[in-house]
């Protein structure tokens, strides 16, 4: 039961009013001893241990203070509240001056005035006397009213019985709060409850919460801001949305529908709108117009009835939605690289080539500044430089795992060094391999001189040099590690040549030329030799020595050419910022055209093991796509987009020069006009 203001107007028994209405007429004296105990009323009810000769006083009661009680002249108590609790303890104010009646049991007080009858009837119950420790349930039920309803009430709510709730009595001037703060130690953590107006101590947890809200803190000690986020937004559409709250009628505004509208329907094709005309408001049906195309519409119609025949037209209306390929989402292709991890700083000119060992372990790097490098991959340092005295133009690792072997282009000559990293026996392997061979008694013209390296030049690494008659722009090894190709920077059929390391031959597999050759590159697992020239790609058989296909790729300049582990797809990059997908299986033309680069493509590479491909570009960025290639030969590839890498700066306007990824691990090493090396993780 909450706490609140009555008003009752009650009469004490006769003895005790007429010793109060003397001494209130006499004012002698500022105490009267007026007491009421016999048989004026049934059982002990009022003790009056002090009257107070003014003539206005009031009684305000509250279960767990004292109360105050005021009379008039006129003989009439009035009674503010009352002991429902059992605490019988009133108070009579009058001034700054204070007397205490104590109720005993149970109190009943009656008065008959004859004329003006006045009942009033104040009764405490001596039950809840008893129950002046039990807890009390003070909760307010008032709901959502506004509190301020009640300040001209004696009450400020009612409880779950229905009764009200009487407003405490607040009678301290500012001398008793400054007494009750220095003398209550729980004084600053006192509060007033709105909803039923009584002091509340605050406990030391509610303390701690006001602290922590004012200092700026959560409210919740348990609560931790700096949690990983759950990503529960995204962009995409979902089959089921958050919230399908319709829009409020207050946020309809016609006129700015009737906007969009008119300009929906000004966008829209003559033949593609419903109506013709767009509706209009008229005051009046007299007002509306005759339609200004009826007479030609009719004859227009006439004329169809007589000169066409009848015809059902079917319309399809298609979604552009349905229109956009559903593309798996990026996270549930990884792995894939997506960011930065290491930078392999050394070379003073940009870097042209990339090559990485078969094991993953050693990175090989060719650049202008006339010299090779050989990099430890996972910690970016630099084990070893060779000077080959000329630009590096392409640089290959041996793929065979038992030979140590690089091959460089330098100028017009092949340079073969074996960097001796890694095992010992390998590298040990490689140089009894070379010098096992053994010279034939009857030399053949070949359109490419072998020699052998000096002392100096087998310090440095190098073991044989093969020689041509023109610049070498490319070179790339069979899978076996026992072919090597080079592509010449030349007129004719003697563009590409095809060296034998083991028996040190070299041949010239063509008769005639189809066009300047850009790259050349090995099947994985069949005789097949690509050469990629400016506007096709031609496919041979090297045992039938025949050609087998010509793929299209409708590009202007061919620049690069990347064969699938499988050997069943292939990619080429274009100087006109085009990737182009070719599926052998399927077609000699294009399975897809990727145009995601602002610039010219440099290189394109497949990964060995991973779905996986990567094209570098002129505008300085690597993008990885995901390629799976099923088995089953009635699906086509998947090819998504997952990553922009970037990290290159453009220097005379060249970025990504070349992209080679990890032979094991799900990265992409990058190398750029501006000498450095990226490896994207």
């Amino acid at each position: 039961m909450g706490i609140g203001k009555s008003r009752a107007v009650f009469s004490p028994c006769s003895p005790c009013f007429s010793g109060a209405t003397k001494h209130s007429r006499s004012c002698k004296s500022q105490l009267a001893s007026v007491s009421c105990r016999g048989p004026h009323l049934p059982g002990p009810h009022i003790s009056c241990q002090s009257l107070p000769s003014c003539p206005m006083v009031h009684v305000s009661a509250s279960p767990t203070g004292p109360g105050v009680l005021l009379c008039s002249p006129g003989g009439e108590w009035t009674a503010e509240g009352a002991d429902l609790f059992g605490l019988g303890v009133l108070a009579v104010a009058r001034g700054r001056r204070r007397w205490r009646w104590r109720w005993r049991g149970a109190a009943r007080a009656r008065r008959v005035e004859e004329g003006r009858t006045r009942v009033a009837r104040l009764s405490v119950s001596a039950g809840l006397a008893r129950q002046q420790h039990v807890a009390q349930d003070i909760r307010n039920t008032v709901g959502n009213v506004p509190l301020e309803w009640y300040d001209d009430f004696p009450h400020v709510g009612y409880d779950l019985d229905g009764r009200c709730i009487y407003k405490p009595l607040r009678t301290q001037d500012e001398l008793d709060q400054f007494l009750d703060k220095m003398d209550n130690p729980d004084y600053w953590r006192t509060v007033q409850d709105p909803m039923t107006g009584r002091d509340l101590r605050l406990t030391d947890e509610q303390v701690a919460l006001v602290r922590r809200l004012q200092s700026g803190q959560f409210g919740d000690t348990g609560f931790d801001p700096y949690e990983p986020a759950v990503d529960f937004f995204s962009g995409d559409v979902m089959i089921h949305p958050v919230t399908n709250r319709p829009a409020d009628k207050r946020s309809f505004i016609p006129s700015l529908v009737e906007k969009e509208k008119r300009a929906a329907w000004e966008q829209q094709e003559p033949s593609e709108r419903k109506l013709s005309f767009l509706p209009r408001k008229f005051p009046s049906l007299r007002a509306v117009p005759a339609y200004g195309r009826f007479i030609q519409e009719r004859f227009e119609r006439c004329l169809d009835l007589y000169l066409c025949p009848r015809q059902r037209k079917m319309r399809v209306n298609v979604d552009p939605e349905d229109l956009i390929p559903k593309l798996p989402r990026p996270r549930d292709l990884q792995p894939f690289p997506t960011c930065q991890a290491l930078v392999y700083r050394g070379h003073s000119d940009l870097v042209r080539c990339l090559s990485v060992s078969p094991g993953g372990q050693w990175l090989a790097s060719g650049s202008d500044d006339g010299s090779l490098r050989l990099w430890e991959v996972a910690t970016a340092r630099c084990v070893r430089t060779v000077p080959v005295g000329g630009v590096v133009r392409s640089v290959a690792w041996n793929p065979n795992p038992t030979v140590c072997l690089v091959a460089v282009a330098v100028e017009d000559s092949v340079l073969l060094l074996n960097p001796a990293l890694g095992d010992r026996l390998v590298a040990g392997g490689t140089d009894q391999l070379l010098s096992a061979f053994v010279p034939p008694e009857e030399p053949t013209s070949q359109p490419a001189r072998w020699l052998e390296a000096s002392e100096e030049e087998r310090q440095v690494g190098l073991r044989l040099r093969i020689c041509h008659s023109k610049p070498v722009t490319q070179v790339t090894w069979h899978g076996r590690g026992d072919y090597l190709a080079v592509v010449l920077a030349t007129q004719g059929h003697t563009q590409v040549l095809i060296h034998q390391l083991s028996l040190r031959r070299s041949q010239s597999p063509f008769r005639r030329s189809h066009g300047q050759v850009q790259r050349v590159a090995f099947h994985p697992s069949r005789p097949f030799l690509l050469v990629a020239s400016q506007r096709s790609i031609r496919l041979y058989h090297l045992l039938r020595q025949e050609l087998t296909k010509k793929l299209m790729p409708n590009c202007k300049w061919v620049s690069s050419l990347s064969v699938h582990p499988a050997g069943d797809n292939v990619i080429c990059g274009s100087y006109d910022s085009k990737l182009v997908w070719f599926d052998l299986d399927l077609s000699t033309k294009p399975y897809k055209v990727l145009r995601h680069h602002k610039k010219a493509l440099r290189a394109v590479a497949f990964h060995p093991r991973y779905p996986l491909f990567a094209s570098g570009s002129d505008d300085g960025s690597v993008i990885v796509c995901h390629g799976m290639v099923y088995n089953d030969l009635l699906q086509n590839p998947l090819l998504v987009p997952v990553k922009v890498l970037k990290g290159h700066t453009l220097t005379r306007d060249l970025g990504v020069l070349d992209v080679i990824f990890h032979p094991t691990q799900p990265w992409v090493f990058s190398s750029g006009a501006d000498g450095t090396i990226r490896l994207f993780s």
